[in-house]
């Protein structure tokens, strides 16, 4: 009997788990911190893990693992090399969460662009003011601007396809080998001079950590707007407080950073920083997704144990 361990199963909420129990003994874990996860590795065959980091030294000590179901697209928070010389199969979910991060996106876009959130949480203020309808913060159409996207996958052309739908021209990051399609792609100087919005839906390797940083900033229009509902390193955090600071761009709406949950003196937490929207890591989370997602994970064990592993994922 194959022994299943979902190390951290509170990052899927109230979605039912029970269907994961037909494929063998089944322990559900609402949180795993890293000094467990060598111990509730050790009796696992497959590991179920959404953000619970499972490491080479790990590994090591998990004779008995076969499977990893990965209960995200991102494979970050596994060692895939390590994984890969230890025979352990890698398995992530892609698609899932779609149409949930697009109409995310969207919610803190508007949020810029309308002042929505400031307005709304300052109801206790509307008896003061002379008339109803107020104009304290910038309100702007979107429709006739222009929104960038680095990252043109499912989730991004989902985006653009959104994009349009609010009237907004649609340009893309240009990078190597990528056909120039239907959405134009521009190089990078041209890209950020020209967007008035930006938003990140790329993955994170080595050549798109911290693609926004004080340079990428300068080169932004001083009303654009930053989105990222991708990974929190996309992103040089101090720089980008010091771009909302200065002025250097109109404001950001983040997901993610790149420490979650983020201490209490994080550089973004500032309640001084102007026009800045940041969720906790939600974009992703409609309870359509996690039942889809749920449903991949549950797919990918089914795929495995009958000897055809799908969505498997390398190094």
């Amino acid at each position: 009997m194959h022994h299943i361990s979902f190390l951290d199963a509170s990052t899927v909420g109230d979605v039912d788990l029970s269907s994961l129990g037909l494929h063998g003994e089944l322990k559900v874990y609402p949180t795993t911190s890293p000094e467990q996860v060598v111990e509730r590795l050790q009796q696992a065959t497959i590991v179920i893990t959404n953000k619970v980091v499972i490491d080479a030294a790990a590994l090591q000590q998990a004779p008995g693992l076969k499977l990893i179901c990965v209960a995200a697209t991102g494979t970050n928070c596994v060692d895939l090399a390590a994984a890969e010389a230890a025979g352990v199969v890698v398995c992530n979910v892609a698609g899932y969460s779609t149409a949930s991060v697009t109409q995310h996106t969207f919610g803190l876009l508007i949020n810029l662009a309308t002042g929505m959130n400031r307005y709304a949480g300052e109801s206790s203020q509307w008896a003061q003011s002379p008339i109803f309808t107020r104009l304290d913060y910038p309100m702007i159409d979107l429709a006739g601007k222009t929104l960038g996207i680095i990252g043109l996958g499912t989730i991004g052309r989902s985006v653009a396809r959104a994009a349009q739908g609010f009237g907004m021209e649609v340009i893309a990051l240009a990078r190597d080998g990528a056909h120039q399609g239907e959405i134009e792609r521009l190089p990078r100087d041209v890209f950020f001079a020209q967007a008035d919005a930006i938003t990140l839906h790329c993955p994170l390797t080595l050549d798109t950590e911290n693609i926004i940083n004080a340079e990428t900033l300068k080169m932004m229009k001083a009303s654009a707007f930053l989105i990222n509902t991708g990974r929190g390193q996309l992103v040089d955090e101090g720089d980008l407080a010091e771009a909302l600071k200065n002025g250097t761009i109109a404001g950001a709406g983040l997901d993610v950073l790149t420490a979650e949950p983020p201490h209490a003196d994080h550089v973004l937490l500032d309640p001084a920083l102007p026009n800045l929207v940041i969720t906790p890591h939600t974009a992703w989370a409609s309870l359509e997704s996690r039942r889809k997602l749920l449903k991949g994970v549950e797919g990918n064990i089914t795929a495995f144990l009958a000897g055809e592993p799908e969505n498997v994922v390398s190094a």
